[in-house]
């Protein structure tokens, strides 16, 4: 069913923009172009477009007045970089860049012919996206200008005779009004601050009376709307007329009448009882065509939708509802504006939709009306912005930022009001100013009044008022600006019982968390021919470069599997810890696709293009972040045989509705897929909700083979044929291990013994104690469990440093300890034991046993084990402290260590010198 009526939606977007107009002519086609200089005219260019994109404006270079913050100014002087500095070659490692760059003042003209046909009528100017402010002439007389960025341009023109007129419009890019450099509106970050106007560029004509202002007001409960609007009269009499308005076969007609200045009409129209509801399951919509009897005809789209609250939890039309949401900031490489038209939207919104999302949340700015249609059609929440005012920008000290967002909100309501998708809206993102909390509040309150449609709060991340409908804040969640290997998943031993009830219980309204994840995975050096457009990836070429000189070239594609298969292990959970937690009402992620700026912030599953990477599908992540998420709570997840396994297993059922007869199953399987223990649960009927109890689990491990590593596994098949399942790793370890030391094997810890054993031929153990480790006193390494957090130009080098480790999962070394080529979650009692050692002055030809993958700016070759042939001897270096193996992974890889050192499969071929591994100690 709901393919089909999705194919009749798109058949109804195609024939019926929101407003239609019956007469237009289209400006699409060449203009003349001038640059800052109006007397000036340089050439023609082919709008829409902007002025980059077709190749004008200035080479990049060092002095590009570049439209976005920078916190790492080391682009600018360190020797690193000085080769992306000369002329001809500047490339620039913080963000995308364009190969050409202009701010300032940018002219377009052409001539426009009015058809006799139109008199009678007024003109007006449609411009769907310029980029920014915009002024217009009308044949050398100013019409007027706008600021919006977030909405159409439109420009009364008046009654202009037939026949041939000059037409000039400019656009201003410049910082118009300082909204914040860094607002995705404008930054360079991620869009680009490109000149130009894109989408429809039309002529329309009106009646001297029509329709101003057409909205829409659904009453759910009653199955019936409120019908709002204002006339525009230039006609400067009174007059009455008839405005007919219909849904479907429900007919109704007003009387209207205007006055000079125009005005007003309010009615309700009954839809009848088996009227549709919109919602993500079901986004039913219909369609509102209002005729004047002037001549004027509009159309609206519409869903009956309402978002209110229940304690701490969001509804939509009464049924409780989890918003899984993710960010989109404006990053569209191929154009660098967000698109225009509804395809390129339904492809976007769909990938989003099948990673088990139901939320785009549009940060600091607001995408064009198609983003809206596609959104109406496919059945996903949308939270809009204005800009982000904080740090030099302020909100509250009478900056003239405070009035645009207020008219940018009040543009913003005008031209997607309607739709159903549009759930919530704060001011923007991270506001900032002493007098912000006051500022916000009367914001909140006014728009509360003005627009109950949807939700109001203050702003993503903060501030927490009174006045808020709802909050988004960066509270609840696993790791946070500043805390570095301090926060739960870098400082605590794994587990999978976390949660933020006791937040959420302080709570009186709902909290969204804000901005989880942003945890990082290593560039995808093939995206790199992905790139055919508007900006180029020069950041990921420096990087490559960085590679490539540091002798791992041919490691790229297996560090970005490594890293990005710990990226899914943060991002499971983060999102699991959210919706276990009882009465949350959702998450926003940043970001299930790649933010290409701020320092250039790896933190996507899937690339800018919404492409996936290679790591993880769709249908992976949906296992965890779906309307229906089986959870296990588990104490930890390392385990010895002598133990039993216990957890507690429950849903979060986010769905269309109750689930019936249902049938929860478990089981503990290795990595054959045979299970060693399984059973069922009570099932039955599932409510709404989270938090809900399915039953325990008591596994006794006793006769489990160890060390393996097993999957718990859990089940929920559903009437209907739905099947919802998820599962964790869990490691089981024998209770005792063999910890002598074997004969033929010599430890150490200093370079003196170690000298001494290999001049005797002696295989070698050498422990460098991790607080004895050489470190870069310049850009140190800092390791933890978990990947990067953002990237670390932007957070000063916020720990951890590293993506994660790689290794052979099949190398001998690991014969008695299982693992995967890279970290999962035993990992972090080793790491957390653990310094890397830097391996940049060994041959180029070494490579490590367990690899530490770096931050892609250093690429520095970094271990925590690599052997070696020294003279006669034979050689193995840990960096993982193993004298105090006090939990069972470190006692287990200890003993694999041991054994492999021991066996005639130790044979290392790569030469070093003591003087190499001097360089290893710390002075």
């Amino acid at each position: 069913m709901r393919k089909a009526h999705l194919y009749l939606a798109a058949i109804l977007f195609v024939m019926l923009p929101t407003w239609v107009f019956g007469q237009s002519i289209s400006l699409a086609g060449k203009w003349r172009y001038a640059l800052n200089d109006r007397t000036r005219w340089l050439g023609e260019i082919a709008l829409p477009s902007s002025l980059t994109a077709a190749g004008i404006g200035e080479d990049i270079s060092l002095d590009t007045p570049w439209m976005g913050q920078i916190v790492d100014k080391s682009w600018f002087v360190s020797p690193m970089y000085a080769k992306y500095r000369e002329p001809g070659n500047i490339k620039i490692p913080f963000w995308l860049q364009p190969e050409k760059y202009f701010k300032g003042v940018a002219w377009y003209q052409r001539e426009i012919d009015i058809p006799q046909k139109w008199s009678g009528k007024r003109e007006m100017l449609f411009l769907e996206r310029p980029h920014w402010k915009t002024q217009v002439w009308v044949d050398e007389k100013k019409v007027g200008e706008n600021d919006s960025l977030g909405t159409p341009h439109e420009y009364e023109l008046g009654q202009l005779t037939a026949g041939k007129h000059t037409l000039t419009v400019s656009v201003d890019n410049q910082l118009v009004i300082d909204i914040g450099v860094n607002s995705h509106a404008i930054s360079d970050h991620t869009q680009g601050n490109w000149n130009g106007i894109v989408g429809k560029i039309e002529l329309r004509a009106l009646p001297l009376v029509s329709i101003d202002n057409l909205q829409i007001y659904p009453d759910v409960e009653h199955k019936s709307i409120g019908v709002r609007g204002t006339l525009a009269n230039f006609s400067e009499q009174t007059g009455t007329g008839t405005l007919a308005l219909k849904v479907g076969k429900v007919k109704q007609n007003l009387d209207v009448r205007w006055d000079a200045r125009g005005g007003t009409f309010q009615t309700n129209i009954a839809l009848g009882k088996d009227a549709k509801t919109w919602d993500e399951f079901s986004p039913d919509l219909y369609a509102l065509t209002a005729d004047l009897s002037t001549g004027d005809h509009r159309e609206a789209t519409f869903g009956l939708r309402e978002i209110a609250t229940r304690g701490t939890q969001f509804t939509i039309n009464g049924r409780l509802t989890f918003m899984r949401g993710t960010l989109e900031c404006c990053i569209f490489p191929e154009t660098g504006h967000p698109p225009t038209d509804i395809k390129s939207w339904l492809r976007v919104l769909r990938i989003a939709e099948s990673m088990g999302l139901n939320l785009i949340r549009f940060h600091s700015y607001c995408p064009p009306e198609a983003a809206f249609d596609a959104a109406d059609q496919v059945g996903i929440y949308l939270q809009v912005e204005t800009c982000w005012a904080n740090q030099s920008t302020t909100l509250g000290d009478g900056k003239p930022v405070d009035d645009w967002v207020y008219r940018e909100t009040d543009r913003i309501l005008k031209y997607n009001g309607n739709h159903p998708s549009f759930c919530l809206m704060p001011y923007g993102n991270e506001p900032g100013g002493k007098n912000v909390d006051a500022y916000l509040a009367k914001y909140v309150s006014h728009y509360k009044e003005v627009d109950p449609r949807r939700l109001w709060t203050s702003g993503s991340g903060w501030p927490q008022l009174a006045e808020n409908q709802f909050h988004i804040t960066p509270d609840p969640r696993i790791q946070k600006w500043g805390r570095g290997i301090k926060s739960r998943i870098n400082y605590y031993p794994p587990e999978t019982e976390t949660d933020y009830a006791g937040y959420i219980h302080r709570r009186t309204v709902p909290v969204i968390s804000h901005e989880i994840g942003e945890w990082c995975v290593y560039p995808d050096f093939g995206e790199i021919p992905q790139y055919t457009g508007y900006l180029k990836p020069k950041n990921f070429e420096i990087f490559r470069d960085s590679l490539a000189e540091h002798h791992m070239a041919d490691q790229a594609h297996d560090f970005l599997i490594a890293s990005g298969k710990l990226q899914v292990l943060c991002y499971k959970e983060d999102i699991e810890s959210a919706l276990r937690t009882p009465g949350m009402g959702g998450f926003e992620l940043l970001d299930v696709h790649d933010f290409p700026g701020q320092g250039t912030a790896l933190v996507g599953v899937l690339n800018p293009f919404w492409r996936e990477k290679g790591y993880v599908t769709a249908k992976e992540y949906r296992r965890f972040c779906n309307d229906v998420v089986p959870l296990a709570r588990l104490q930890k997840r390392v385990f010895t045989n002598d133990e039993k396994l216990s957890a507690q297993i429950e849903v979060a059922n986010f769905s269309a509705g109750e689930l019936e007869d249902a049938k929860v199953s478990w089981k503990l399987a290795g990595d054959d897929g045979k299970a060693v223990a399984k059973g069922e649960l009570a099932g039955g009927r599932i409510a709404l909700g989270n938090g809900i109890q399915l039953g325990e689990i008591n596994i006794s491990l006793a006769n489990v083979p160890a060390p393996s590593r097993y999957k718990l596994i859990v089940t929920i098949d559903t009437k209907g044929m739905s099947r919802f399942q998820n599962d964790w790793d869990v490691w089981v370890y024998p209770s005792r291990v063999d910890e002598n030391v074997p004969g033929d094997i010599t430890v150490v810890h200093d370079l003196d013994a170690t000298k001494a054993a290999l001049d005797r031929g002696r295989k070698v153990l050498l422990l460098i104690p991790p607080d004895k480790v050489a470190n870069d006193t310049d850009r140190p390494v800092k390791l933890g469990f978990s990947s990067i957090f953002w990237n670390t130009a932007w957070t000063n080098r916020q720990a951890p440093t590293t993506l994660g480790i790689l290794c052979d999962s099949k190398a001998a070394l690991f014969a008695n300890f299982p693992t995967d080529n890279w970290s999962d979650w035993q990992w972090w009692y080793l790491i957390h034991r653990a310094s890397p050692m830097i391996l940049d002055g060994m041959p180029a030809e070494l490579h490590p046993c367990v690899q530490v993958i770096d931050d892609w700016v250093t690429n520095r070759k970094l271990g925590l084990a690599f052997e070696a042939k020294v003279g006669d001897g034979k050689l193995m270096v840990c960096s993982v402290d193993l004298d105090h193996a006090d939990d069972p992974v470190t006692r287990q890889f200890r003993e694999s260590l041991l054994k492999y050192v021991s066996s005639k499969r130790f044979d290392p071929k790569t030469a070093v010198t003591m003087d190499q591994l001097q360089g290893l100690i710390r002075k």
